[in-house]
């Protein structure tokens, strides 16, 4: 059972991706305006920059590894199936 909900929470397509980094931006900039109220001038202008940067690195780092999930799948495909298979030795089947 844990499992089954443990499922809706994996990220398993670009689109969950973008979805995912939308809702993290809208958020970090929520918060990066509290920090320009809260710190007005040139140090609220770097916390908002950070909350904004660290956004842009998580959507990186979730379309790299779903990118990679799909090729180590592909791949793993590709090696099970049967019609590729062959003799190590580099003999024929016949």
């Amino acid at each position: 059972m844990l499992r089954k909900i443990g499922r809706l929470f994996v990220i398993k397509t670009r689109f969950e991706a973008f979805l995912i980094v939308y809702a993290l931006a809208l958020g970090s900039t929520a918060r990066g305006a509290a920090y320009l109220e809260r710190f007005p001038g040139f140090g609220g202008y770097l916390l908002f920059l950070a909350t904004t940067g660290a956004v842009f690195l998580a959507g990186a780092k979730m379309l790299d590894c779903i990118r990679l999930e799909k090729e180590v799948a592909e791949l793993k495909a590709a090696t099970s199936s049967p019609s590729l298979s062959h003799d190590p030795s580099g003999r024929s089947a016949d």
